[in-house]
């Protein structure tokens, strides 16, 4: 990309902008601004008051902007991800945690709020955990809980241990199929952000998660329910009775994730839930047996 005319920071910016428009990036103007605030140490809402960006600043931008024009995560150029009321460290390996799923993390600190109410400490799991993001939010918000956290790919694992290190997490390496056999039945809360892509649907994936998110944490079988079909297992041996799970699923998959768990003879009060864009999201279930 050629260096923008001009130094002031709306000429960048707007230059910034147009390049990352006729790339097909789906929030030019946030990205653009972003980018600059990142080369600068500064906010997006701090822009407004530089007054001009020198040659060496304008030159790293440029180079990030062709970057993020090649489809390269946002996340990925600035190292962090915000995340609810925290910022996490992302990058490559480790899928870049999404707005769509502070809902479902906010459902589980809810959920663990109504247990520490009865009186009780909330014991809670987070199953495919990533980079942490909803194991860290529960301890930011919820700081009582007890909370626990698996992941399988070690990469990811990695950047999980950077952002949860020193919170109390209890973060392991595993499978979520057999993950926490010292917590069969003593579990308040589940909750599970796991791989929900078809496999069919590849073409579909937007080109960042597609060639950057590790495909571990995108594709899940055929139909994209493979893994979802193991938490209705796994989350019901784990939970005690009337304990609750929360699983976030893909926006086409609103009466088929709730059905997995519908058919598995083990959950009541199964129900799905839509993000703020109207979709379906989430579903929720409650162990039965209370």
């Amino acid at each position: 990309m050629s260096r923008s005319v001009g130094r002031r920071p709306v000429d960048l910016q707007r230059a910034a902008a147009a390049r990352l428009r006729e790339a097909g990036v789906a929030s030019p103007e946030h990205d653009a601004a972003e980018l600059l605030a990142h080369v600068l140490g500064t906010t997006r809402g701090n822009l407004v008051l530089v007054p001009e960006v020198a040659d060496g600043p304008a030159e790293r931008y440029d180079g990030l902007v062709d970057r993020r024009a090649a489809r390269e995560p946002l996340q990925h150029l600035t190292g962090t991800a915000a995340f609810r009321h925290v910022e996490l460290a992302v990058g490559p390996g480790v899928f870049t945690p999404r707005p769509e799923t502070e809902l479902l993390a906010g459902w589980a600190i809810e959920s663990a709020r109504e247990v520490l109410a009865h009186g009780r400490t909330p014991v809670v799991v987070d199953l495919c955990t990533g980079s942490g993001a909803i194991a860290r939010s529960l301890v930011d918000e919820v700081p009582e809980a007890q909370v626990h956290a698996v992941e399988l790919s070690e990469d990811a694992l990695d950047w999980a241990r950077r952002n949860l290190s020193g919170t109390g997490v209890d973060l392991r390496h595993g499978d979520l199929a057999d993950a926490f056999e010292d917590l069969l039945g003593t579990v308040d809360v589940v909750v599970s952000n796991p791989p929900y892509v078809p496999l069919e649907a590849w073409e579909s994936v937007a080109v960042e998660a597609r060639d950057h998110d590790p495909h571990l944490a995108l594709f899940s079988g055929q139909d994209g329910l493979d893994a979802i079909r193991v938490l209705a297992v796994r989350g019901a041996a784990l939970l005690r009775p009337g304990g609750v799970i929360g699983v976030e699923h893909a926006d086409v998959q609103g009466e088929a994730a709730p059905a997995v768990f519908a058919a598995a003879g083990r959950w009541e009060e199964v129900r799905d839930h839509r993000d703020l864009a109207d979709r379906p999201r989430y579903l929720t279930a409650r162990r039965a047996g209370r």
